[in-house]
């Protein structure tokens, strides 16, 4: 080998004449070179020793050429100076380089594409590190600062320090000057943050520091320091003992109330007798360079006594030294005068200091499930992926996972990157402490992580925080097992997927420990304390380390079912939509209906229309929690609770049946444990009959929608934001142009779910608080709603551009309006008023003069109002960003704009702003006695049916008994209507009309029904059969037979008060169950009379009994196969069984005609299921049987044959004792008006005298259960 180059002298590199003249570039390099030297290496000293310095320069420079001639000469690249390279000082590397680099000096370009080609084995798809022509120089320190170090290594010149890790380290490098001929550098994730160093190759020492040399002095064997550690006495009059041994186990390095340490185990080289040394700063260095089974001496130790545990350990002190000591020398006799004396203790060994057994853990909770121990294995591997560097999870070769948790990564997991190859040593394998983790991997403070080869992807370094770390302060809080420090992980996880972009994650994951705790802890906490034993011990690490026998949290376990499960909502729909599948069936929802076995098709597929199926929290195991931000739709009018992935929409609830209207609430993440969800069908089928539910081709059409109930009582805030009050845009106005201007949305309001709506007087509602750009921060106005309408689609048109138009040129906007009454003046909204918490009496009354009534119109964003804004309610209307006290004068029209409902009572029209914003204040009862007589009434059913009553806009409660579909009432409507019904939003592929049976809450009386067209249903949620609703506004009508029913109209509203029992089934409620009892004579006296009884009665004739083979499609008899409708002809041959009966019933206060059909006419008959199926197929040959009685005494008739023998038997049957027997009815009264002549003469036999009377109509009921009397 050539000899190197030798460097320049000063007058070649400043471009003077000499022997071998330099190029241009090599004279500028080693300028540049030189200027390096003296700005980050050795710094500017004072004048009077500038000489000095350029002497010190000088010599820097050379010594410095010929380490890096050596280095270049060493890895066979070409003599010379690297004018490819450029020197870097720490700051610069820093400032200027952004992305993770590798410099090696001494490669080629053909060496360095080897590398990378070696380095896509496990990563095919990941980016390599990016070659960079840098030198690196600076000196290795330990952080020491005022003597005291932390444990780390750092590269450090006069710019700055950088920390870094290395795969071999030596103590005498060690505040030297080192050049680093391979290295890199991994940049933070966060923006303005420093990086850190790998050093891959040994460094070369540029300026050797001074030689120390330190002869062995006087040890003592690690067996007779056992001894002195188990004399109490002795240890005393000991000052300071040189102790020598193999090192048998090493610690992890702790930082434990600011102060850094770690614990050494050295063994007697003659037996196994072993002694714990504290290592504290400043040798933190020595964990870098100790090695198992080598032999040590450590100089200068003390005995002391840890506090925590009373444990006596040899301690070092700011002299010692640590020095190599061979194996072989270990079997010659030490000397050592120190310990003279010795001979006084007890010869029995004495190995680690055994603890206290009041410091056991607790004894294991009684379970079900097996206690299993883990095994400690050592084990090499390369990590792949880092799972969660906060909560040092990673994972190994693509199929263990990783868990550092238990140990402290002090120095942040630096050098833990997706392709470093790692040694464990001690490390605990757990087989599926958690269903998600099959095998883990478990490092606790006696494991050795030792990383054996960087990794050469191109991966930003995301530090663990060691302050205010979540998980770090859970788990030592609980002192958690591992799978449920795993169970811990996995729900943090998907609290910050879910929300981390709503929350930001410091909020999301604050910790307790740094401050107030956050919407994570919060959560997690309850869920640890059911988990958790009453009473667990905290950990003891010195019990940890210290012990003669190995105990640890991570030595047992128990494999872990997930606590609960907090779904993402686009997960929960599939899930529900799956769970729900089989239940929402057609096969599955007439199977459990026996009644469709005989209705036709038109009247099956309207039963399949609409269906639903309730799912409630207890039903899914593991127990579901559901996660949410609750957030008002913009642009349907819902409320949604929202994640990442997904809006579930909602419907919230008072326990004491208050509509919802808690602005203060929206914006804030709610945990809710306490819920149904609701999974409503929307089916358009044309099933031909029963018999062909399981064929998928007849369904045309299937839509579902998903939403949660729950009581706002049983919500948890987890969070609330800090703005309340929307910022508007500087490019908005605060006046808009136009009624349908728009501007972006509004951010969410925050609140506090404490005393939310616990208003006791308007002076101390509560107000919104955020700094709105500008001195005016806003106008507000108080206002109370009296009146409102429903959400739908109306001819609302603009009155100068026309914007909301639909594409026929026809206006079809989706909106709602409200009718209010002002309460008070316009104020300025100040942020820190002081009158917003306080407020006088005068403030709420209504103004004189002008007319307060004002028509409220809430378009676009400001449908997001409409689940919160009810009559009754003093509300607050902030216009953010305004000074003008006549905003709202300005923003009223004089007329309504467009085809609005009820506009001709009004003469002031305020189209809300899309930068509006409402509060809630309070309700009117609380704070507007004055304004009792614009109250909207709310009657009672009963009052409703009253004949007396004479109101046509109606408004009422009750509870919804029954659902059903029928057609519309207002007749067909043509196919370009239900077309433009479709194009402006209506989701539902049906066009039926439904009808709502309400009964009264208070107790059982006459029902009320209420019937909705299809145009409403989209936007009315919680229509459920047992829920309790509270109708606004709706239209009183009387049927020709004199029956009172209500419809509702463009201006009528719907408020659901609360959801149907938990003990409702999943479909239409039995209007036969817990029926009130009654008389037969008392029925019609009622007023009114009740809609629905239990009566014990007795059969005495069947009137009438027929049973017919009808067509399914037409409803025609169906005779040899064909049906018998001609005009037009009827091609089906499919039929359904159909039976009606009519019998006459008595309970000794009077009788009634009873009307009942198909399966009630086989339980009239007392028919099994067998004799019942042979009946029907007998009909099916004969088409139709049909008998009457005669009650003017000719006996029974029939159209069919006499001689039929199912004819006889049927009439034989009919008056046998096993028909004409008690029964206990269900039954309604029969609105329908009676039969002509059913109230004639009839014939009566008396003591062989015959006379007859004239009789009034007979009760008339309709047949809803039977049961035999018991």
């Amino acid at each position: 080998m050539e000899p190197s180059p030798s460097p320049p002298t000063a007058a070649e590199s400043d471009g003077g004449p000499c022997d071998s003249p330099r190029s241009v570039l090599e004279r500028q390099w080693l300028r540049e070179a030189r200027g390096f030297v003296r700005r980050a290496l050795l710094g500017c000293g004072q004048s009077e020793e500038r000489v000095a310095t350029e002497e010190e320069d000088a010599a820097v420079t050379t010594t410095l050429w010929r380490r890096l001639s050596r280095a270049l000469s060493q890895g066979g690249a070409t003599q010379g100076l690297p004018l490819g390279y450029r020197l870097i000082s720490v700051s610069e590397l820093q400032s200027q380089q952004h992305q993770p680099c590798f410099s090696h000096l001494t490669w080629s370009s053909d060496e360095f594409r080897k590398w990378t080609c070696d380095s896509k084995g496990l990563f095919p798809e990941q980016e390599v590190l990016q070659r960079a022509h840098l030198i690196l120089a600076g000196y290795l320190t330990d952080g020491r600062k005022d003597g005291v170090t932390d444990g780390g290594l750092y590269v450090r010149d006069n710019t700055g320090v950088l920390p870094c890790e290395v795969l071999h380290f030596k103590l005498e490098w060690l505040e030297t000057l080192l050049l680093f001929p391979s290295w890199t550098y991994i940049p933070q994730k966060s923006p303005n943050r420093a990086g850190y160093l790998e050093i891959l190759a040994d460094p070369v020492q540029v300026m050797p520091g001074p030689e120390k040399r330190i002869d062995i002095p006087p040890v003592l064997d690690s067996a007779e320091a056992a001894k002195l550690l188990g004399a109490r006495a002795q240890c005393k009059k000991v000052a300071e003992l040189n102790v020598a041994g193999e090192l048998s186990r090493l610690s992890v390095v702790l930082c434990i109330h600011q102060k850094v340490f770690f614990f050494l185990f050295l063994r007697s080289f003659r037996s196994d007798a072993c002694v714990p040394v504290l290592v504290q700063s400043p040798h933190l260095a020595w964990h870098r360079v100790l090695q198992p089974e080598q032999g040590y001496v450590v100089t200068a130790l003390k005995i002391s006594s840890l506090k925590a545990s009373g444990s006596r350990v040899f301690v070092t002190s700011p002299s010692s030294h640590l020095l190599p000591y061979p194996v072989e020398h270990g079997t010659e006799e030490f000397t050592d005068s120190a310990s003279e004396g010795s001979s006084v203790l007890s010869a029995s060994p004495v190995t680690c200091t055994p603890l206290s057994p009041s410091l056991e853990l607790g004894e294991e909770v009684k379970t079900l499930v097996p206690v299993r121990k883990s095994k400690v294995i050592s084990y090499a591997g390369i990590i792949t992926q880092v799972l969660n560097t906060q909560a040092s999870l990673y994972e190994l070769d693509n199929k263990f996972t990783l868990c550092l948790a238990y140990q402290q990564l002090l120095n942040s997991g630096r050098g833990l990157r997706p392709g470093v190859c790692v040694e464990l040593r001690d490390v605990h394998l757990l087989q599926k402490p958690l269903a998600a983790f099959p095998v883990v991997l478990g490092a606790c403070l006696r494991t050795t992580l030792v990383i054996k080869s960087f990794s050469k992807q191109s991966t930003l370094h995301q530090p663990a925080a060691s302050c205010g770390n979540l998980y770090a302060h859970l788990l030592l809080r609980y002192n958690l097992s591992l799978p449920l420090y795993l169970c811990l992980v996995s729900l943090l996880e998907t609290l910050e997927r879910r929300f981390g972009c709503f929350i930001r994650r410091q909020q999301l994951l604050l910790c307790s420990s740094a401050g107030a705790a956050g919407a994570a802890e919060k959560f997690i906490i309850p869920v640890l304390n059911s988990l958790m034993p009453s009473r667990k011990e905290a950990r003891d690490i010195h019990r940890e380390i210290l012990g003669e026998r190995h105990s640890c949290p991570l030595e047992q376990y128990q494999t872990l079912e997930s606590p609960c499960q907090i779904p993402s909502f686009s997960l929960l729909f599939s899930m529900v939509e799956e769970r729900c599948l089989e239940s929402l069936s057609p096969s599955h929802q007439m199977s459990c209906a026996p009644e469709s076995r005989h209705i036709g098709a038109q009247e099956l597929n309207r039963k399949l229309a609409w269906s639903y199926c309730v799912s409630s929290s207890e039903s899914f195991k593991p127990p579901m929690v559901l996660l949410g931000i609750l957030r008002a739709s913009p642009s349907s009018g819902f409320l949604q609770l929202r994640d990442s992935t997904k809006a579930l929409p909602c419907m919230i609830f008072h326990r004491d049946g208050r509509p919802f209207a808690d602005t203060s609430l929206i914006g804030c993440l709610l945990q809710i444990e306490t819920f149904e969800l609701v999974m409503e069908q929307f089916l358009q089928s044309d099933f031909p009959s029963w018999q062909e539910l399981k064929l998928p081709e007849h369904i045309k059409e299937k839509k579902t929608r998903l939403y949660v109930q729950f009581c706002v009582e049983d919500a948890k805030l987890l969070h609330s934001p800090e703005k309340r009050v929307p910022e508007v845009p500087k490019e908005s106005s605060s006046v808009p142009k136009d009624n349908g201007s728009s501007a972006a949305e509004p951010g969410s309001p925050d609140g506090n779910l404490a005393n939310t709506e616990r208003a006791t007087t308007a002076v101390n509602a509560p107000r919104p608080s955020e700094n709105i750009a500008g001195e005016a921060r806003g106008m507000s106005r108080l206002f109370l709603v009296t009146q409102k309408e429903g959400l739908m689609r109306r001819n609302y048109t603009q009155a100068s551009e026309g914007e909301g138009k639909g594409k026929d040129g026809r206006a079809g906007q989706l909106c709602f309006q409200a009718t209010v009454l002002w309460m008070g003046k316009p104020e300025q909204y100040m942020e820190e008023a002081e009158d917003q918490k306080e407020r006088s009496a005068s403030s709420l009354e209504v103004p004189s003069g002008a007319r307060p009534e004002v028509l409220l119109l809430f378009l676009g964003k400001g449908l997001r109002w409409f689940p919160v804004l009810h009559p009754g309610g003093l509300y607050q209307l902030i216009i953010p960003q305004c000074s003008d006290l006549d905003i709202f004068d300005k923003l009223c029209l004089s007329a309504g704009p467009g085809n609005l409902s009820n506009t001709k009572n009004f003469s002031l029209f305020l189209p809300v702003p899309d930068t509006g914003y409402l509060h809630h204040v309070s309700w009117r009862s609380q704070v507007a006695p004055e304004a009792s007589e614009m109250e909207l009434k709310v009657f009672s059913i009963p009052e409703i049916l009253s004949p007396s009553f004479t109101g046509t806009l109606v408004s009422f409660s009750g509870v919804i008994a029954e659902r059903t579909l029928c057609g519309s009432l207002v007749g067909k409507k043509p196919k370009a209507s239900y077309s433009d019904k479709q194009q402006k939003g209506n989701s539902l592929p049906w066009d039926y009309t439904v009808k709502l049976s309400i009964s009264p809450a208070g107790g059982p009386s006459a029902g009320l029904d209420v019937y909705v067209e299809a145009a409403f249903l989209p936007y009315l949620w919680g229509m459920l059969p047992g829920a309790t609703v509270l109708f606004h506004n709706l239209q009183r009508k009387v049927s020709r037979f004199r029956n009172v029913y209500c419809t509702y109209t463009a201006s009528s509203c719907m408020n659901v008060l609360s959801p149907p029992p938990p003990a409702s089934p999943s479909g239409p409620v039995d209007g036969a169950s817990h029926l009130p009892v009654a008389y037969l004579s008392r029925i019609q006296l009622q007023s009114p009379s009740p809609g629905q009884v239990r009566v014990t009665c007795h059969v005495t004739c069947v009137l009438s009994l027929s049973l017919s083979w009808n067509c399914s499609l037409c409803g025609s008899i169906i005779k040899e196969g064909r049906c018998s409708q001609q005009n037009p002809r009827c091609l089906s041959c499919t039929g359904v069984i159909k039976a009606n009966a009519r019998f006459l019933v008595e309970d000794g206060t009077g009788e009634a005609v009873v009307s009942c059909w198909n399966q009630q006419v086989r339980e009239v008959l007392a028919l099994s299921p067998k004799e019942w199926d042979i009946v029907q197929a007998h009909v099916r040959s004969k088409g139709l049987i049909s008998i009457r009685h005669n009650e003017s005494g000719g006996g029974p008739g029939c159209t069919e044959d006499p001689g039929d023998l199912l004819t006889w038997y049927l009439r034989s049957l009919c008056r046998s004792p096993v028909v004409l027997r008690s029964l206990v009815l269900g039954a309604r009264l029969d609105r329908r008006p009676p039969e002509a002549g059913s109230g004639q003469l009839r014939r009566f036999v008396s003591n062989e005298v015959e006379f007859q009377s004239q009789m009034r109509n007979r009760l008339s009921l309709m047949c809803l259960s039977i049961q035999e009397v018991t």
